[in-house]
């Protein structure tokens, strides 16, 4: 190679705008698909926000790759939007909570959202602060900014601790907030998170709960049609959409799984200098968007699901090919061995099944409930979604 040539000099004949493939991307109103129902329920839940009025509180659940995230930072976009045109001025707060997992973290990331330090002449220091420190300053920021806030808590699940949702829900009528109020969108993969809340955080919430079903195959479609502009003109073969869609939608209508795999199947094409995206760059897409899912979604459960799911990674293995599900008592049996060889002690045997039935609803796992034979009752049984080699590994990586 002479030194005047760059690794960067040949051009990208399949991409136009891979922005569009991203899931950080915020699409328009009208790429948003298959939600118009969700986004209805989550305007009437925050109207009173557009008059300056305190909204309703909302919790969302679903699987991931329901539009969860799209939908809420959408609507709030478009609130604050139409507020404005009232002279409303409404601040939006987007935290992840995978990334801000403690109650400091969060409210810190929360003020720091939602300042400007050239206009409040508050600070919002990374260390050195107390909670409650953290807290007053924001209490601050949103009196002096804004008509209205709105806080999203992203995986909300992952603060170990409920009480920023008390103080949050709790702001206004504390008298904490004087000249602003608040609202507060909880996003969860957890369909049992609230039953987890201590009974005076449910009651100061009041809050909206909505559902997101997955998509089906028509959906997933009409999703990624909607982003196919993210590619030159004429670089996708024809059946390479109806492809992933397929699969996605086999593989429980998960659409940021289906927007990842079009964008992998766009770069391993690339990658292989092809002029065109064909079906066999989808199967190798699904192969890596499999491996990268799976690592992300266990790498953000507990410690003990870790440890189930490996036990029942290592059961599937013993068994043959065509009876690939387990008790729950086999897997337990394996749990406490990998428990007493991490030096932890196991959990009893209920909780042990909640955090299977969670592990199911993120459809890492499937159940089935299944009989003993006759009068004999009956008991569940449990099957990975993915290989066991594929769990194994993904297991260790983290």
């Amino acid at each position: 190679m002479s030194g005047s040539e760059s690794f960067f000099d040949n051009q990208n004949y399949i991409f136009a705008n891979k922005d569009l493939l991203r899931i950080s991307h915020l699409v328009e109103g009208d790429r948003i698909i298959g939600r118009k129902d969700e986004l209805n329920s989550l305007a009437q839940a925050l109207k009173d926000a557009v008059q300056g009025h305190t909204p309703n509180h909302v919790l969302i659940y679903g699987k991931t790759g329901t539009g969860k995230s799209l939908c809420s930072k959408y609507i709030t976009k478009d609130l604050r939007s139409s507020a404005a045109e009232n002279d409303v001025s409404i601040g939006v707060a987007y935290i992840d909570c995978l990334q801000h997992a403690t109650e400091t973290q969060a409210v810190r990331s929360i003020a720091r959202e939602l300042n400007d330090e050239a206009e409040t002449g508050i600070s919002i220091p990374s260390s050195g602060l107390s909670t409650g420190e953290y807290y007053r300053r924001l209490w601050n920021i949103l009196d002096r900014r804004f008509d209205v806030g709105i806080i999203i808590l992203d995986e909300v699940d992952k603060i170990g601790d409920d009480n920023i949702l008390m103080q949050l829900s709790r702001a206004v009528e504390s008298g904490k907030l004087e000249d602003s109020t608040l609202g507060i969108i909880g996003i969860s993969n957890k369909i049992r998170y609230k039953e987890e809340l201590n009974e005076r955080v449910k009651s100061s919430l009041s809050e909206r709960d909505f559902v997101f079903p997955p998509y089906d195959a028509k959906q997933l479609r009409a999703i990624l049609e909607s982003r196919k502009d993210a590619f030159q003109d004429g670089v996708l073969e024809d059946a390479v959409i109806p492809r992933v869609a397929a699969l996605a939608a086999k593989e429980h209508g998960d659409a940021r799984k289906a927007i990842d795999i079009l964008r992998y199947a766009g770069e391993i094409a690339d990658e292989n200098g092809a002029e065109t995206v064909v079906e066999e760059h989808v199967n190798q897409a699904h192969t890596r968007e499999e491996q990268n899912r799976l690592a992300e979604l266990i790498s953000k459960q507990p410690p003990h699901s870790k440890l189930l799911l490996q036990a029942l990674a290592f059961q599937t293995q013993q068994v043959p090919d065509d009876e690939p599900a387990i008790p729950t008592s086999n897997i337990y049996s394996t749990y406490e061995v990998l428990c007493e060889q991490e030096g932890s002690d196991p959990l009893r045997i209920r909780r042990v099944r909640e955090l299977l039935s969670e592990l199911s609803f993120l459809s890492i796992i499937e159940q089935t409930r299944k009989g003993r034979g006759h009068g004999k009752g009956a008991h569940t049984i449990h099957e990975l979604v993915d290989d066991p080699e594929l769990v194994l590994k993904a297991c260790k990586s983290i």
